[in-house]
């Protein structure tokens, strides 16, 4: 409870101001009611916020920081004052060693689960009280409360004000009733940041969609076409021989680092990652649409790895490129299953990636997908036997200055 958290007493001349128990109960209702359950971050912060002043309590500053599981952001700070465009910010991993939060009570509230009441004396403020959240505003006293999620993640709230006497007694009741409420709130919104940054983590935008929609029976299946990009890194058994386990494994995400957003920013997906490569898809409004995206993410992949260097390796890579008709739906056992795309298309692209590597040629594309390209892009590379296929495959690659910019040391 807030009344319990060690506070050295009112200062002289506390106002003893008061929030009544039907403002408090309608401050709770208005957090676990429909209103509140439509609303972002900004506007939770927002809402309650102005609901606090009007109840009576000196709010001069509240933010919200909430913590969250995604790859590279540790939280998000929420922040309001009265008059003020509230203020979000994402925080990556490493703020919790900033000078700014690494000793700040924040972090002491966030570790120890418990409350904390800090009120400045005047003398030189602590480094916490110059970060954004904070600086320049002339707070006087700071109520940091725990919103402890049953995840076991530990967010929390800071409610700040200029007032010289501080929060009164009856002002931190109503705020220990209240904050209960705001927890489970600020619990749902990062649940469904959670569940969202990990389905789109892990298996996509796209997928993530669909899982959210229901989709999730194993044997739903969805036909769908869409170009098809199979990128494949080349010599990772050399370096994988070579090099330490840990060097491997940095060099793989700095190959995954230069393809993964190529694709994405052209439209496309990864569907899965496959050891050294990754399979992706570009569904776009009609097939020449669908390729061309899918070219670029290819040629914007192949010229961030040319841009790529290290004293120990070189990164290279081999894209197969085509148009075809996919199968995108479960495939699994009981309840572990996985989003995959199958079919004799899928095939095709991933015997087409086997002849980039026979002939370290860095891209070679379908005769479909090349004939959906603008006349000139792609120019014929040889009829190729393919494992499977019965028929050889006309392969395509890039035509005139496209190959010699795109073929390795030029050859």
């Amino acid at each position: 409870m807030i009344a319990e958290c060690g506070r050295a007493g009112s200062p002289p001349g506390a106002s003893g101001g008061s929030i009544s128990s039907a403002a408090t109960i309608e401050l709770i209702e208005w957090l676990v009611g429909d209103e509140c359950h439509e609303l972002d971050d900004a506007g939770l912060a927002a809402g309650f916020g102005r609901r606090l002043r009007a109840a009576g309590l000196p709010i001069d500053r509240l933010t919200l920081n909430l913590r969250t599981l995604h790859p590279e952001i540790l939280g998000r700070s929420v922040a309001w004052a009265p008059n003020e465009a509230v203020e979000v910010r994402d925080r990556e991993h490493g703020t919790e060693i900033s000078p700014g939060f690494a000793g700040s009570p924040l972090r002491r509230v966030m570790e120890t689960r418990k409350p904390v009441i800090v009120r400045l004396d005047g003398s030189i403020d602590p480094a916490w009280v110059h970060t954004d959240l904070f600086h320049g505003r002339g707070l006087i006293e700071f109520v940091i409360v725990p919103l402890c999620n049953a995840d076991g993640l530990v967010s929390a709230a800071t409610f700040s004000t200029t007032c010289p006497s501080g929060f009164a007694p009856s002002e931190l009741a109503a705020l220990d009733r209240i904050v209960p409420a705001l927890r489970n709130a600020c619990e749902l919104r990062t649940l469904r940041r959670v569940e969202l940054t990990l389905l789109d983590t892990y298996v996509g935008a796209t997928t993530a969609r669909r899982v959210m929609a229901g989709r999730i029976r194993r044997g739903e299946v969805e036909t769908l076409e869409a170009g098809l990009m199979l990128c494949d890194l080349r010599g990772f058994t050399e370096l994988s021989n070579r090099l330490p386990a840990e060097r491997v494994l940095e060099l793989l995400n700095a190959y995954f680092d230069r393809v993964v957003p190529a694709i994405a920013d052209a439209g496309g997906e990864v569907i899965k990652f496959m050891g050294d490569a990754a399979l992706a898809f570009f569904h776009r409004d009609s097939p020449a649409a669908s390729c061309s995206a899918a070219l670029q993410g290819s040629l914007s992949a192949l010229e961030g790895l040319g841009r790529f260097a290290a004293p120990d390796a070189e990164l290279h890579a081999g894209i197969a490129l085509h148009y075809g008709e996919v199968g995108y739906g479960n495939i699994g056992s009981g309840r572990r299953l996985d989003f995959t795309v199958i079919g004799p298309d899928v095939n095709l692209v991933s015997r087409i990636q086997a002849v980039c590597s026979a002939t370290s040629r860095p891209l070679l594309m379908s005769k479909r997908f090349a004939m959906l390209l603008n006349p000139g892009t792609a120019i014929a590379a040889g009829r190729y036997a393919l494992t499977g296929f019965v028929e050889p495959a006309e392969l395509y690659s890039l035509a005139g200055s496209f190959a010699q910019r795109w073929t390795p040391n030029g050859t």
